[in-house]
């Protein structure tokens, strides 16, 4: 990866990318990782943060697999909810 990572995002991208099906893995390395990087890039920040990765698993995941992302996240200590994501992987479309 060519910026920076928080050592402890890092480690949990990896965590992450651990939990997913074996076929999708690098799939889901390449264009995550790549707009966690660009995410950085455009924020000013130094290294990829937690933000940046958690917005890139948003932005890169289609939304049929956000509920399983989301499990995921939860899993290995990623609080998406912190930075203004979903709290559900339906986008509160059936909350009343």
């Amino acid at each position: 990866m060519a910026q920076d990572w928080d050592e402890e995002t890092q480690a949990k991208f990896r965590q992450v990318l651990d939990k997913m099906p074996v076929f999708v893995r690098s799939m889901a390395e390449k264009a995550v990782g790549t707009k966690a990087e660009a995410n950085a890039a455009s924020a000013g920040n130094a290294h990829v943060t937690e933000k940046d990765l958690i917005d890139a698993f948003f932005s890169e995941t289609p939304f049929g697999f956000h509920g399983p992302m989301m499990t995921d996240l939860e899993a290995v200590g990623l609080d998406y909810k912190k930075y203004g994501h979903p709290i559900d992987h339906t986008g509160g479309m059936f909350r009343k």
